[in-house]
């Protein structure tokens, strides 16, 4: 009897796959009308039900996430630990980034961790907005990203800054002797599906942490559905909880935000998500309620602002519909 369960079950899976393309369907037909988006890819409980792209491109075509990497650094972040590169959230930047620091450093960059990076409560001046441009035309992005001013201690407010993103590459790059990369590729090659196809690196060959990486829209769907599943044995079970606890608040959304993740709710559901510039968005609904696992990706034109316009807002209602239609 037990058998015949389980092979009703793998017969259903394609029937059940298909009906959730036909619920998404006319959803994903409406979103063409959102001159941003690009491409869309939507999986369920280990399946991809739906994808689509749109003026000529398609969910295969890699695009610039911007900081929607700041999740995929968060990931390799909380490998690092697992493998004992980190001591924790609590690791201080100091004790790996010593020879960057300035030559009279505020005795606060002693007091800086991991945790404060990822969760962005650096305390430092941010390097995004207006400062970012600077920021990346400076010879040294690490050693710039530590000589500016402390605006508040480490651990208080959160201030968006992608200089603390990365930090945290340069202090993975530092531990395991390795370009991170090559850690992505190595780390979180054993998720199907996930590839990165291009990175920028700073001036002393550091890639870029959270910003500037290529991924397609089905890969950084499968990035996702990592997370949604429960790591897939890639990712520990017990970083992604950690990750999903609310450390601080976006002083520009009001939504919390944890190592790597916002944490809101869409759908009528509990939702976690990656946001880079333009629209380039990772969505992850755990299962909840004996509701299945989803992960939504979608990416937009990277050179257009989706926060001031409303757009973010638009793809937060997408995102809701289609959950509750797959």
């Amino acid at each position: 009897m037990q058998r015949r369960v389980l092979v009703l079950s793998i017969l259903a899976a394609p029937f059940l796959a298909r009906r959730a393309r036909a619920d998404a369907g006319p959803l994903l037909d409406q979103a063409g009308s959102l001159s941003q988006l690009r491409a869309v890819a939507v999986w369920r409980d280990g399946f991809e039900v739906a994808a689509r792209g749109y003026r000529g491109f398609d969910p295969d075509r890699a695009t610039n996430i911007k900081s929607a990497s700041k999740s995929v650094i968060s990931a390799l972040a909380g490998i690092a630990i697992a493998r004992g590169l980190f001591s924790g959230p609590d690791q201080k930047v100091a004790e790996i980034l010593r020879r960057d620091l300035p030559p009279d450093p505020d005795p606060r960059l002693n007091d800086l961790t991991l945790g404060h990076l990822l969760s962005m409560q650096a305390g430092l001046q941010r390097q995004s907005g207006p400062a970012y441009g600077r920021w990346v035309g400076s010879r040294n992005w690490v050693r710039a990203a530590l000589n500016v001013p402390f605006e508040q201690d480490p651990g208080q407010g959160m201030q968006y800054s992608t200089a603390s993103t990365h930090l945290v590459s340069a202090m993975l790059t530092r531990v395991a002797g390795r370009t991170t990369l090559d850690l992505a590729r190595d780390w979180l090659g054993g998720i199907p599906g996930f590839a990165i196809a291009s990175w920028q690196r700073d001036p002393q060959g550091i890639y870029l942490g959270g910003n500037e990486m290529a991924m397609s829209t089905r890969a950084l769907m499968a990035f996702g559905a990592a997370y949604a599943a429960g790591g897939q044995g890639v990712i520990p079970p017990g970083w992604i909880a950690e990750s999903w606890v609310p450390r601080t608040r976006s002083v520009f959304s009001g939504e919390e935000y944890g190592y790597g993740w916002f944490i809101g709710e869409a759908g009528g559901r509990p939702l976690r998500y990656g946001w880079g510039y333009g629209g380039q968005m990772i969505y992850v609904f755990p299962p909840a309620r004996g509701l299945p696992a989803v992960a939504i990706a979608m990416t937009s034109d990277p050179d257009q602002p989706s926060a001031r316009t409303g757009y973010r807002q638009q793809l937060h209602a997408l995102a809701g519909a289609l959950v509750r239609a797959v």
